[in-house]
């Protein structure tokens, strides 16, 4: 089971950081991601983590505003997010399978899911 909190609502410039807890999984051998829906859009991918050291990886979009880590130790995935901007504005999911895959930021690489937590930024 994958839960995310620590959406809301920020204005522009602010950040935030969101955590996936992680149960029945082993951060250690899950490649990881998160992905984000804006209304009327598909889902996309944002961020995602290898197993230890071995790799993270960023759309082009969030490059330098956002980190994607992991807490081995907590079993929990975080996205911090700074400089948000309007356009992140969406319901943000973590997801998560076994590794490797061949696009860490592509939706159908992953086969479990968390049930969202809001973003929005004005």
């Amino acid at each position: 089971q994958l839960v995310e909190s620590g959406g809301g609502s920020v204005q522009a410039g602010g950040s935030l950081r969101l955590s996936c807890a992680a149960s029945g999984y082993t951060a250690s051998t899950y490649c990881m991601g998160w992905f984000r829906q804006a209304p009327g859009k598909e889902r996309e991918g944002v961020a995602g983590i290898y197993t230890r050291g071995r790799g993270t990886y960023y759309a082009d979009s969030v490059k330098g505003r956002f980190t994607i880590t992991k807490d081995y130790a907590k079993n929990t995935l975080y996205l911090q997010m700074d400089n948000l901007k309007p356009a992140d504005t969406g319901v943000y999911y973590c997801a998560a399978n076994y590794c490797p895959l061949v696009a860490p930021l592509m939706a159908y690489e992953y086969a479990n899911w968390g049930q969202g937590t809001q973003v929005t930024v004005s």
